[in-house]
């Protein structure tokens, strides 16, 4: 894939899939992909998809074959996207969260459904991309059943990326929702301000986050939310890298912004506490209950860690 940026990508982002948009309409083409023995299927499964266990775990992208019996013209399946390297193969998510766990597990011998938290840890990272992309576009559907203007039932259409209105007086279009927020990495050149929720894992710590508001750019969005949460005042806002973020239905646009100010006052309906914490300090501790930094997948990490050994101009 085509480097788009001078920082490498995040966990999630770079899925290996042509979109081709432009025959996201073109029905019989679908029809014959969805029928074509060598397509592709990811399978959803409440949110958690199949992976292979073992020495190289893999994601459970199988064939048609694999679910026989189990899908039909009415289940909820989108195009992902085709794999022009492999020949144009076909990929698709199919949610098939109405059937038992087990119908599905047993087409996939050494297969176990997992969250894409856990996934994401094993399974190769293009790998993780697709179950990411999958998950997100699966979640919209099961949360679009209806339309938000009129309250009729929607269908699905254009492979899965539209749902229609099927009311004969609105027949209002619905697109996937991605819901924009920013993450950001406060510093003062010699120290960060990292925060605790108390809902987090035990121990984890990470930077401050919130999502835009309307009529907000994306650096008045972070000016807003580290003085909300934490009471510091920023300046310098400079765009990092951005990471979608399927939990459930975001993408995360990462910042680093300098402090001006290194008085705390934390919400305390949001943060337990927020600290600042000095790159030494950060390099040289080890995990434990009394703290963590978030995921090595988070772009949260990213943040923190290209800021410790100075990856990123400040």
């Amino acid at each position: 894939m085509q480097k788009l940026s001078l920082l490498a990508g995040n966990v999630f982002s770079g899925v290996p899939l042509d979109r081709v948009d432009h025959l996201r309409s073109d029905a019989a083409w679908i029809k014959a992909q969805v029928n074509d023995p060598g397509s592709r299927f990811v399978v959803v499964w409440n949110q958690e998809s199949v992976v292979f266990q073992g020495s190289a775990p893999r994601a459970a992208l199988g064939d048609r074959g694999s679910l026989e019996g189990l899908i039909n013209d009415n289940s909820p399946l989108a195009l992902l996207g085709i794999a022009p390297e492999k020949g144009g193969i076909a990929h698709f998510a199919v949610d098939l969260s109405h059937l038992p766990q087990e119908a599905l597990t047993e087409r996939y011998a050494g297969g176990v459904m997992m969250d894409l938290r856990q996934s994401v840890q094993l399974v190769p990272a293009q790998e993780a991309a697709i179950l990411a992309y999958a998950r997100g576009l699966m979640y919209w559907h099961q949360k679009s059943g209806f339309c938000s203007a009129c309250g009729q039932p929607t269908r699905s259409r254009r492979a899965g990326h539209e749902r229609a209105c099927t009311g004969p007086d609105c027949g209002m279009t619905h697109f996937p929702r991605t819901d924009p927020a920013v993450i950001v990495l406060v510093h003062d050149g010699e120290e960060c301000l990292l925060c605790r929720q108390s809902h987090w894992p035990t121990g984890m710590h990470s930077t401050l986050a919130g999502f835009l508001e309307p009529g907000e750019s994306l650096e008045e969005c972070v000016a807003r939310e580290i003085f909300e949460e934490s009471g510091v005042y920023v300046a310098d806002v400079r765009y990092h890298s951005s990471q979608p973020w399927p939990f459930p239905a975001s993408i995360m646009v990462g910042f680093m912004a300098k402090a001006v100010s290194r008085k705390i006052n934390a919400d305390e309906k949001e943060l337990e506490y927020a600290r600042w914490y000095s790159r030494e300090w950060l390099r040289n501790v080890e995990d434990s209950d009394e703290f963590r930094l978030p995921g090595a997948y988070s772009i949260s990490h990213r943040l923190i860690s290209d800021w410790i050994e100075e990856r990123f101009p400040t």
